[in-house]
């Protein structure tokens, strides 16, 4: 997209349970990128414990957009090579998709943790057979320590996912906003019964 047509473009903004979850028009495919920012009961690192791409992890016990996920392939104890599936969303009018990405997980110092992914080829994953190959364009999530507060966490995400197929667009629109605020408030809930 011509950066000065979307610099035109208005950002939206979508509030619930003091989640806010942003989107504009994305310079990496005709889709929009998506932006959620939300404070979670819980340290940083039982939060990242929550949702870090691992296999076998908690993930896709809560995450009702995560039916599964697996590594493909380690480069290192940081990088890797992931499969996620998705269920049939918005009332099935989503079919299930699946997503391989190059993952990149990052500790810091001050206590915060990051991870960031995009769409790769993977001979290990061809296409399969009942999923949509959707493609993750550079996305990710920080989780950061709340200064004064360390029984809180401040984690922001970030999503330009193209999710493949002929979808019409109002349907990817009404899709992510509302999925990206179920985020939150199921993630809230996991911390909960899986770290206390």
């Amino acid at each position: 997209m011509d950066p000065a047509l979307a610099a035109q473009r208005s950002e939206a903004v979508a509030e619930k349970n003091g989640v806010s979850v942003s989107w504009r028009p994305s310079m990496e495919f005709p889709g929009n990128l998506y932006r959620g920012e939300g404070i979670v009961w819980g340290t940083p690192e039982k939060v990242w414990d929550c949702i870090k791409p691992v296999a076998g992890g908690l993930r896709a016990k809560w995450d009702e957009n995560v039916a599964c996920f697996e590594i493909l392939e380690s480069m290192t104890d940081t990088l890797s090579v992931s499969r996620t599936a998705t269920p049939s969303a918005a009332m099935r009018l989503i079919s299930p998709r699946d997503f391989v990405d190059l993952v990149l997980v990052k500790n810091y110092e001050d206590g915060a943790f990051s991870s960031s992914a995009s769409n790769v080829e993977h001979p290990l994953c061809p296409l399969k057979p009942g999923y949509v190959r959707g493609f993750n364009h550079p996305c990710g999530c920080f989780c950061e320590p709340l200064p004064g507060e360390p029984s809180r966490t401040h984690l922001v995400t970030f999503f330009q996912t193209d999710l493949g197929g002929y979808l019409p667009q109002a349907v990817v629109d009404s899709f992510f906003p509302r999925s990206m605020a179920g985020f939150y408030a199921n993630l809230q809930k996991a911390v909960q019964r899986f770290q206390d």
